[in-house]
C-alpha cells in the first residue's frame, strides 16, 4: 500500500457479517485496520479466527481488551456464563437475553478513536437488516445519529459504513460467495465449542442462509438442527473458495 491509498477501520469480530464486510472493504482498496474486541463474552473462538484470517491476509490487527467494562454490560446471557442461552430462532420474546448494553456504541467509539488516530476517514462494520428488530444499535436510526457524532466528535470526521444494514444473512452470504469467500473462516455460534451448537439464534440463522442458496455449511455442527437444514440444502459448499486467502494463507482454515 503507498501512502495515498485510503485507510479504514473494520470491527471484526470474525464471525461471518464482519468477515464479509472486511473482504468487501478489502476489495474497495482500503488499507484496513481491524479491530476485534475482548470484552469478557462467554469464548474467545471468534477472537482467534480473527485474528487468523487477518494473518492469512496481511492485514494490520488488534484485539482490544477491553475487559475491566465486563461489569458494566454483564447482564447478557453473551456476557454472563451463568445464564442459559436461549434456543430457537430470532425472537424478540425468547432472545432479548442477548442483548449486550450498548455494545455497539462502545465498539464504534473506539473504533472511531483508532480511524482517527491512524489517519482513517471510514469505519465499517457488519449491521444488517435481519438485527433490527431485535438489537437498536444495528438499526438504520443509530447509525444515521452515530454518524452525525462521528461527523463533529473530533477534528477529523469520520463516517461509519454499514453496507449490510438494509440486507438480510442470506443476502450477505450472496455477497461473499460471489467474492468466493470460504465461510469456514468463520464463527458464529454463542457457544465456543468444538462444533456448532446448531440450536441457538445465530447457528439457526447460519444454517437458513446456507440453506437459501441451497448449499450445506462448511461448518462442523453438534445438533440435529443441521442435518435438518441440510435436507434443504445442496450436500456440497460452492465450488472455489478465496482465492487471496487460499494464496496467503497455504490453504489453511480456522473456524470462527
Amino acid at each position: 500500500m503507498t501512502s495515498s491509498t485510503p485507510r479504514a477501520v473494520v470491527i471484526y469480530s470474525g464471525g461471518m457479517d464482519s468477515y464479509t464486510v472486511l473482504h468487501r472493504a478489502r476489495r474497495e482498496g482500503y488499507e484496513l485496520h481491524a479491530l476485534s474486541f475482548n470484552y469478557g463474552q462467554r469464548h474467545a473462538r471468534e477472537l482467534d479466527t480473527a485474528k487468523q484470517v487477518c494473518e492469512q491476509l496481511g492485514i494490520a490487527h488488534q484485539i482490544v481488551d477491553i475487559r475491566a467494562i465486563h461489569g458494566l454490560i454483564d447482564s447478557s446471557a453473551l456476557t454472563d456464563a451463568s445464564q442459559a442461552l436461549p434456543g430457537g430462532d430470532y425472537d424478540a420474546d425468547n432472545l432479548s437475553a442477548t442483548v449486550v448494553p450498548n455494545r455497539n456504541m462502545i465498539l464504534l467509539s473506539l473504533a472511531i478513536a483508532q480511524a482517527v488516530n491512524i489517519g482513517a476517514d471510514r469505519v465499517f462494520y457488519g449491521a444488517h437488516g435481519g438485527d433490527h428488530v431485535l438489537y437498536p444499535d444495528c438499526r438504520p436510526e443509530f447509525v444515521e445519529k452515530m454518524n452525525d457524532v462521528a461527523a463533529i466528535a473530533n477534528f477529523s470526521p469520520v463516517t461509519i459504513e454499514a453496507p449490510y444494514l438494509h440486507k438480510g444473512k442470506h443476502e450477505i452470504l450472496a455477497d461473499g460467495l460471489a467474492m468466493g469467500l470460504d465461510y469456514a473462516n468463520t464463527w458464529t455460534c454463542y457457544l465456543g465449542e468444538t462444533l456448532a451448537c446448531g440450536e441457538c439464534g445465530s447457528c439457526r440463522e447460519r444454517l437458513a442462509a446456507f440453506a437459501h442458496h441451497g448449499l450445506s455449511d462448511p461448518l462442523g455442527y453438534s445438533s440435529s438442527q443441521r442435518s435438518g437444514s441440510d435436507e434443504k440444502a445442496a450436500t456440497s459448499q460452492r465450488p472455489g473458495s478465496d482465492a487471496e486467502t487460499s494464496a496467503d494463507s497455504g490453504e489453511g482454515r480456522h473456524d470462527v
